[in-house]
């Protein structure tokens, strides 16, 4: 007998930070292949970063459970391994099946009475009070658990429905003659399943996803289990619908109505998704305030030029955001309470900064951080930046180095803009907004000339940072990067 128990089967695991699910980027192995114990397996994108997966086991691969692009929630199977290889093949168990063709159709009704077994550790999104990844009840709030199907009361006038846990069964109701009526509104239409004459298999996500995308479960084909409608079903549909023409007033025009081929529908999810999150909580939480100002950062530059031209960081790359990110650190230090979390009933103030730097990716905006940056040397700092940088562009950033940030520098001037009213990332009191450096006519000595100049943006929670504190660290900052060297001489 075959010892099946050497087949271990791998789930996405809890990459940190509460993350749910991924998308499955790139499998690094194929079927067959031979691993070892900590080798890089698959490339998953969380709503933090890109991340390479290691193996659990040493063994030989037998079977990828999820093709590339495909979305998994955490605790989900991913790859079996088998941990030993050189024990001889696997046997499959010899079974005696009925063709697919001889099996009847299932009903709506038997489909609704059969209990499918969950998965270990798998989440049926169908039934409360199944398990939860920690061995947590996952319960609505207001309800006791309890382990029975989710149902929803049928409104009057609407067609019955079975759930059968996690797959909705729509069934055609019984053909009876009546007279015509206006028909009832079923709540159910505007999620994605609306009724036609057969049944519709779908998942409650995938019902949810034909509302956001506006298809009718109706008419998709599913090419799932027992004709069930998947994603990517929803997602075909979706690509190739054509849009309604929205109905004006007879004195005017009708809008014109543009095929799919003019439109792109681009999901939201991953790091973007996360963003979009965060940056609605932020903008609707903390009361935001913004300031700016301008200074000329001639003396600045010339700076950054002499320490270029010093033999020890003629191979370090040396930009202004270096000569921002120590204006910040040093002002921190004379306004502590800028660097502070707002936790309800007090305020967190912290005597280390991890200063977070924004950075545009093709995944979408990330905000990575340089640990403890008030306790570097300037080579350190420039060292820290540089290879947080080119990290965050190479996608490699990982979920530790996006969090715990304290205060964060966005560089808008990289783009040509002058400055902005950035948005506070959670959990932090102030963000800087660093424009362009852009030569202009200024006032220098008494007398007008060409400048080197840029305008600061910083935006504070004004629940902790009133304007005057925040007007006194957004000066300081200018006031270094007007003049470093004297700077450093009062300040240190």
């Amino acid at each position: 007998m075959i010892d099946m128990s050497r087949i271990k089967t791998f789930n996405l695991p809890d990459l940190g930070e509460g993350l749910t699910e991924g998308e499955i980027l790139a499998w690094l192995v194929k079927v067959g292949d031979t691993i070892e114990l900590n080798q890089p397996i698959v490339e998953v994108e969380t709503a933090k970063a890109a991340v390479e997966i290691p193996a659990k086991w040493a063994g030989q691969v037998q079977a990828i459970h999820h093709p590339e692009g495909t979305t998994v929630e955490v605790g989900t199977p991913i790859i079996a391994i088998d941990t030993d290889p050189g024990a001889g093949p696997l046997e499959a168990p010899s079974t005696t099946a009925t063709p697919s063709s001889d099996l009847p159709t299932p009903s709506a009704a038997s489909l609704a009475a059969v209990e499918v077994a969950p998965a270990e550790g798998m989440i049926e999104p169908g039934l409360i009070g199944g398990a939860a990844p920690g061995g947590r009840t996952a319960v609505l709030v207001g309800y006791g658990p309890r382990t029975t199907a989710a149902k929803r009361r049928p409104r009057k006038g609407a067609t019955p429905a079975g759930v059968d846990h996690g797959v909705v069964v729509v069934d055609k109701p019984a053909t009876t003659p009546t007279i015509p009526a206006p028909q009832a509104h079923d709540r159910r239409d505007g999620e994605g399943g609306a009724r036609t004459g057969g049944l519709v298999l779908a998942k409650p996500p995938v019902r949810k996803l034909a509302k956001d995308l506006g298809v009718d479960l109706g008419t998709v084909t599913g090419s799932g289990p027992l004709g069930s409608i998947t994603r990517e079903d929803v997602q075909q549909a979706a690509s190739g619908a054509v849009a309604e023409p929205i109905a004006t007033s007879s004195v005017t025009t009708s809008a014109a109505s543009f095929g799919t081929d003019r439109e792109q529908r681009i999901p939201v999810k991953g790091v973007r998704k996360l963003t979009a999150e965060n940056m609605s909580r932020s903008a609707f939480t903390a009361p935001h305030v913004t300031e700016f100002l301008t200074v000329d950062v001639t003396r600045a530059m010339k700076a950054l030029d002499r320490l270029r031209g010093r033999r020890e960081w003629r191979d370090v790359r040396v930009s202004p955001l270096l000569l921002v990110a120590k204006a910040v650190l040093l002002a921190v230090k004379r306004h502590p309470m800028v660097n502070s979390t707002w936790a309800g009933d007090e305020i967190v103030v912290k005597d280390y900064v991890n200063l977070g730097i924004a950075a545009a990716t093709e995944r979408g905006l990330i905000v990575p951080n340089v640990k403890d940056a008030g306790r570097l040397s300037l080579r350190e700092l420039a060292d820290s930046l540089n290879g947080l940088v080119q990290t965050a562009k190479s996608g490699r950033t990982s979920p530790a180095d996006m969090s715990g940030g304290t205060l964060t520098i966005t560089n808008v001037g990289v783009f040509g803009v002058d400055t902005g009213t950035p948005i506070l990332p959670p959990g932090e009191s102030a963000i800087l907004a660093f424009g362009a450096v852009r030569e202009m006519p200024w006032v220098h000595k008494g007398k007008v000339k060409a400048r080197q100049v840029t305008t600061l943006g910083l935006s504070f929670d004004h629940r902790i940072i009133d304007g005057e504190l925040g007007s006194k660290f957004l000066r300081d900052i200018g006031d270094f990067l007007t003049d470093p060297e004297a700077a450093l001489l009062a300040w240190t």
